[in-house]
């Protein structure tokens, strides 16, 4: 098992193939926030120190750690592979619209998807549009099913033109209102420096995985407890995917209606421990 000033020196390699120094305090904290205790956060760090090497991948790391939680804490494995959870959505990118609007809609917005509003020159389907008061955002999302994806500049560039083409005709919608009109560029990986470095210039709000520092998707995931149905163990790649296709995205969706999962045919002894994985994502951090 490598030391600990060991560990400082070796590099590991991302699913872009970037390669960064390790660093065992970003891992003790992503086991932290999903509610490992401190004991098991020892144990894991001591057995990741064992298959260590230089340039080993991030998705090792990842599947290592996961596996020795999910023995320890169903409900703090579940929240640990969140990030994948959310990749899960796919293919569509419908079930991760739905999954935004549900994350505006827990801040009080009355939350609309798949909008055909007309701009000042051609029409635009809308991702999401969301309302509160005075305030009407407008989000555009970009789903990618492979974590290591990242949205570049290209991409605010075009949204940003096509919420200005919409903020020109918003007279239409809002007839005698002035209302204070917000542009979201929405993705579950990560954008290109240039992309965030335009977002701040034209206006255009991004969100991203770990981007804002304050108000991130993953901050925004934590707040609300809105934990996608594609976190859960007990539900086989099949069951999530019928679920999806029947727009059931979040899992408090099942733990308040649990005859939504009479469709999957379940046997009752798995049924019952899906719920109860499902319960355990909602208890408070050991």
């Amino acid at each position: 098992m490598t030391t600990f000033a060991q560990q400082r020196s070796l590099t590991v390699t991302k699913h872009s193939g970037e390669r960064v120094p390790y660093d065992p305090d970003s891992l003790r904290r992503s086991l932290l926030r999903a509610g490992a205790g401190e004991e098991d956060v020892q144990v894991i760090l001591e057995e990741i120190g064992k298959i260590l090497y230089d340039g080993i991948p991030t998705s090792r790391i990842y599947k290592k750690a996961h596996a020795l939680l999910r023995a320890r804490s169903s409900g703090a494995s579940a929240r640990y592979r969140l990030k994948q959870a959310i990749s899960e959505l796919g293919p569509t990118g419908y079930p991760f619209e739905k999954y935004v609007a549900g994350l505006l809609a827990y801040q009080g917005y009355a939350t609309r998807t798949g909008e055909l509003i007309e701009g000042r020159c051609v029409t635009h389907e809308v991702d999401v549009v969301a309302e509160k008061g005075d305030e009407v955002i407008m989000v555009e999302c970009k789903f990618h099913s492979e974590q290591g994806t990242k949205s570049d500049v290209k991409v605010p560039m075009y949204i940003r033109s096509r919420f200005e083409d919409i903020r020109h005709n918003l007279s239409r919608y809002y007839p005698g209102r002035e209302v204070e009109f917000r542009g979201w560029l929405v993705t579950n990986t990560r954008f290109t420096e240039d992309a965030v470095a335009f977002g701040r210039c034209s206006g255009l709000h991004l969100i991203s995985w770990d981007y804002p520092s304050e108000g991130s998707l993953r901050q925004r995931i934590d707040l609300a407890g809105l934990h996608p149905v594609t976190c859960l163990h007990n539900l086989t790649r099949k069951e999530k995917k019928e679920l999806l296709s029947r727009e059931i995205v979040f899992v408090r969706e099942l733990l308040n209606d649990p005859s939504l999962l009479e469709p999957l045919h379940i046997p009752p002894p798995r049924t019952r421990r899906l719920l109860r994985e499902a319960e355990s994502l909602f208890m408070p951090p050991s």
